[in-house]
Parts: C-alpha cells; sequence; structure tokens
C-alpha cells in the first residue's frame, strides 16, 4: 500500500497553482447564469436545447465538486473538522453521482463525432467508479484505500482545469472541430497517468498530508 507523504515533498507553487486553477474554474462555470448560453458555451448549445435537464445538471453540479476539492484535500480541515470533511464528501459524492451520470448522457448525445462521445463516456464511466470506490471506502474506514482512490477521482475531477488549458491551445492551433475530439482524451487520460505514477511511487497520500 502506498506510504503518507508530505507536502514538501511537491513543489507548493504546483499545489498552489492547482487548487487555485480549481477555484477559479469552479467559479468561471456559472457565467451562464449572466450570460447566455450562446454567447459563453455556443459548443453546447444543442445540449441546452434539446436535453436542459442533463446540461444544466452536469454543468451545475460538476463545479461544486471541482471547488471541494481544495477543502477534501486540506489536513488541517480534515484534522480539525473531520466531521465536516465527512459532510463535505457526502456532497462530493452526490454532485459526482448527478454531473457523472447527466455526463454520460450528454457524451452519448454529443455531435462532435465518436472519438469525442467515447471520450467523454469513459472519463464520465471512471469519475463515478473512482469517486463511488473511494466512498465504500471511507464508509468502511479503510483510510489509506479512500486516500488512494480520492487521488483517482481528484484526478479525473480536474479534467475540467485540463480541458480548459487545451481547448484555446486547440483553437488556435488546428481550429476547435478538429482538436475537440483529441482533447476529451487528453483532458482527462494524462491526470489519471499522472494520478498512477504517484500513487505507485509511494506517495499515496493526499498533497497537504503529513507523515
Amino acid at each position: 500500500m502506498p506510504t503518507k507523504t508530505r507536502i514538501k515533498d511537491y513543489p507548493k507553487w504546483v499545489v498552489t497553482a492547482m487548487w487555485v486553477s480549481a477555484l477559479l474554474i469552479a467559479v468561471g462555470s456559472y457565467r451562464f447564469l449572466i450570460a447566455d448560453i450562446a454567447l459563453v458555451m455556443p459548443a453546447m448549445l444543442h445540449h441546452a436545447l434539446e436535453r436542459p435537464l442533463m446540461f444544466y445538471l452536469h454543468i451545475g453540479l460538476a463545479p461544486i465538486a471541482l471547488a471541494l476539492l481544495p477543502l477534501q484535500f486540506s489536513n488541517g480541515l480534515r484534522k480539525a473538522r473531520p466531521a465536516v470533511h465527512r459532510w463535505l464528501g457526502r456532497l462530493y459524492g452526490a454532485a459526482i453521482l448527478l454531473a457523472g451520470v447527466s455526463g454520460l448522457w450528454l457524451a452519448y448525445t454529443t455531435e462532435e463525432g465518436p472519438v469525442a462521445a467515447v471520450g467523454l463516456g469513459l472519463l464520465s464511466v471512471f469519475w463515478l467508479w473512482t469517486t463511488g470506490v473511494a466512498i465504500r471506502h471511507a464508509m468502511a474506514r479503510r483510510i489509506a484505500q479512500h486516500r488512494v482512490w480520492m487521488i483517482r477521482s481528484a484526478a479525473l475531477t480536474l479534467a475540467a482545469v485540463t480541458l480548459r488549458i487545451y481547448l484555446p491551445i486547440g483553437a488556435v492551433t488546428v481550429g476547435f472541430e478538429a482538436s475537440y475530439p483529441i482533447i476529451c482524451w487528453l483532458a482527462w487520460v494524462p491526470n489519471l497517468v499522472l494520478a498512477e505514477w504517484i500513487l505507485r511511487r509511494g506517495r499515496g497520500a493526499p498533497m497537504g498530508a503529513t507523515a
């Protein structure tokens, strides 16, 4: 089983940049509340028009899971307020359950082609699976296993961040239509590979944990 690690094992700027990015993306995802979907999410307009329930479940709840990550990986909160950590974990799991199921449906009905559909569909499946296993271990008080699976879940939740890094790069290089199907894989596969690399190197505790 992977051992715990200390936050000093990771560059502080990397941890800070990751959590700040997660919070900014989470907040920015609610721009649809003050602007027309056609303006702020044109590629998703067909979902908003044809399947609004699934669409708004996904874009409304996925940012909640993203925003909760820094709190759930906070060593201070986990030690000082374990009950808060558990309740936020339940909220994180519920948000991913609904966002993942709706994301799977949006992937199935996407108009961006089969490559994008399979990429997004597998992301939803693995997101639901890793989070479900993490919660199951937490309920059984298998804390070490819970932390390992939460790292995998977090890697997939952070696909929301990497997606937004790749989208403008793809748009200004080969264009949205050509790049989007590949980005639907790039947004999460490298994240999960990196998580597995960290775990296999024995860094199985959340960032912020101490030995």
